[in-house]
């Protein structure tokens, strides 16, 4: 199949994708940013048994195979998931095996123009090696893919453009926001006056809903005393308001997450350091994963600004990626 414009946010912690259906409407996908290396067998069988095959598939990246999709597993034996925090995540075999995963699970084979996003604070190193490193044609062991151009942008600019989008006619072009993206790895903020972006009070840092993850474990880790790594199932549990299961018995994650305040609090610091005073702006825009986790240090630290924790704030990335990417290639065809 091939589409106009397909935009990927691959996020740390889910990897998110839109693109326009041949209906005209948009269609959204989310998995787990994990891509282990893949099992050489296995014990599930092909779904008509008792046990069901999972939803994922193995994409060759330099001759190794990765596993990527819904059903991938979110622990292991000894802990190694295929998860990569790092600041150069865009540079791994991960990071494109999920690409390409995202692209597989569409069921596309030709992209016009393909919108990915970057931590602000990563903008500049990174944004030329993705456009170079995707473009062009690509096997990655289930067929041939062809990406025509890749465009990337700045992760919060893809919620402003979304937020704009449902608003319509009421959204004010002379108005200033603050875009907050919550990620699972990095929290970034982008100042812009409608559209236009203030890089001087735009920015970003390592510190999103994963230290918080990693805070509870270790909280745990001390009171059951173990070590408890497995922040994706505390991940998967606090957004779905379940217990943690440790060893049998359910563990009520509220204490922890209250506990992990002093997490929170620091980055919210650090971007009041960077956008300074707000008196000017209409609003904050809260999107990211992490939105929920980080509302109410952002309510305390900012009191007197409207906050608005954008609808589907986990795919509201890729949503208005795909909206940049479309106003993009109208206006190459107008062009030419």
């Amino acid at each position: 199949m091939k589409t106009s414009v397909f935009a990927i946010d691959v996020g740390y912690g889910n990897t998110k994708y839109a693109y326009r259906s041949a209906s005209g409407t948009v269609a959204t996908g989310m998995f787990p940013s994990l891509a282990p290396l893949a099992t050489t067998h296995s014990l599930s069988g092909d779904g008509k048994g008792v046990l069901a095959s999972r939803n994922v598939v193995s994409i060759m990246i330099d001759q190794n195979e990765y596993e990527v999709g819904p059903d991938v597993s979110l622990s292991t034996a000894y802990g190694t998931t295929g998860s990569a925090l790092a600041d150069d995540y865009v540079m791994t075999d991960n990071y494109a095996a999920l690409l390409f995963g995202a692209v597989h699970f569409a069921g596309v084979t030709h992209i016009e123009r393909l919108v990915l996003g970057l931590p602000v604070h990563n903008m500049k190193k990174y944004s030329t090696v993705l456009k170079e490193r995707f473009a062009g044609k690509h096997d990655f062991g289930l067929g041939r893919v062809v990406i025509d151009k890749v465009m990337v942008i700045p992760q919060p600019l893809g919620s402003l453009v979304f937020a704009s989008s449902t608003r319509g006619a009421s959204f004010n072009r002379d108005d200033a926001h603050l875009v907050v993206d919550v990620g699972y790895f990095t929290t970034d903020w982008v100042y812009a006056n409608g559209f236009t972006m203030d890089d001087t009070r735009s920015g970003g840092m390592p510190g999103g809903a994963s230290q918080i993850y990693q805070r509870i474990a270790r909280l745990i880790s001390l009171e059951q005393d173990d070590n408890v790594t497995e922040i994706e199932l505390i991940d998967k549990a606090l957004r779905e308001r379940r217990p943690f299961l440790l060893y049998g018995k359910d563990i009520d994650l509220s204490p922890y997450l209250e506990r992990a305040d002093p997490v929170v609090a620091n980055v919210v610091q650090q971007m009041q350091n960077s956008v300074g005073h707000l008196r000017n702006v209409r609003s904050i825009i809260l999107s990211g994963g992490g939105a929920a986790l980080y509302a109410s240090a952002i309510r305390r630290a900012f009191p007197r600004i409207v906050i608005e924790v954008i609808d589907s704030p986990c795919i509201a990335n890729a949503r208005g990626f795909l909206l940049v990417g479309e106003a993009g290639l109208a206006r190459d065809r107008r062009a030419a």
